[in-house]
């Protein structure tokens, strides 16, 4: 009985799951970098250095902080999730290898890690039944099978 509801209600456990992490991703941690303006994006950037890319720290700096912000937003409305999840992943992974470069003890070096799993696991899950993301491709496979 209780594995059936469990099961009939996924969709929930996955929106949790993307409010929970979408909030401190908009509120505090995309929104710090991204009011923290270039020489924030400089000091974020620099952690290509990591993967032996040296140039362009404040175009790569932005970049992360806007994955970390508008990957929050997209990921509480259920838009884009994959994407975002993929890009957010991403910046998670460069800032795991940062504080692993920076010898930070591993309680400091493993949160990242943890993001990283959590928005591998939506780039292969999606957004669930409780997303835009389903309202949209919903719609768009209802036109379109209508159509054939």
């Amino acid at each position: 009985m209780i594995k059936n509801f469990f099961q009939k209600y996924s969709d929930a456990g996955i929106l949790f799951i993307r409010i929970g992490i979408g909030i401190p991703f908009v509120f505090v941690y995309g929104i710090m970098k991204i009011e923290g303006g270039p020489e924030m994006w400089q000091m974020v950037g620099s952690a290509m250095s990591n993967i032996k890319i040296n140039f362009g720290y404040v175009f790569w700096g932005f970049l992360a902080s806007a994955s970390e912000f508008f990957g929050g937003i997209f990921l509480l409305l259920g838009l884009f999730t994959r994407m975002a999840a993929a890009l957010m992943a991403f910046t998670m992974l460069m800032a795991f290898v940062t504080h692993l470069s920076m010898m930070d003890p591993w309680h400091v070096a493993v949160h990242p890690m943890e993001l990283f799993g959590v928005f591998m696991g939506l780039v292969f899950i999606g957004a669930g039944r409780y997303s835009l993301d389903n309202i949209l491709f919903r719609k768009n496979k209802q036109i379109t099978s209508s159509i054939n």
